[in-house]
C-alpha cells in the first residue's frame, strides 16, 4: 500500500522535528501513515472523519499541522 499512493508530509514537519505523519487520497478513503516507517501500520478513515479531524484543528493546536491541501483534495 505505501507505494501505490502519492504520500504528503505535512508542511510544519522538518528540521530536528521527524516526528510527523503522511497522508494520502485515495479517491475514497484518507490514509494515515508514520513517515518514519513508510512501510508500517496505515490507519485509513473516510473522508467525513479526516475533515472533521482537520477543522478541529485551529480550535486545538496539535492538530495545527494538517494540510490544507489535502482539505482542498477533499473538497472541503
Amino acid at each position: 500500500m505505501g507505494s501505490t499512493w502519492a504520500w504528503r508530509k505535512s508542511s510544519a514537519s522538518g528540521g530536528a522535528n521527524d516526528d510527523c505523519v503522511e497522508i494520502a487520497w485515495t479517491g475514497e478513503t484518507v490514509l494515515i501513515r508514520d513517515s518514519a516507517r513508510p512501510r508500517g501500520a496505515v490507519l485509513a478513515v473516510d473522508p467525513a472523519a479526516w475533515t472533521a479531524f482537520v477543522s478541529w484543528g485551529p480550535v486545538h493546536p496539535v492538530a495545527v499541522a494538517a494540510e490544507p491541501d489535502v482539505l482542498r483534495m477533499l473538497g472541503a
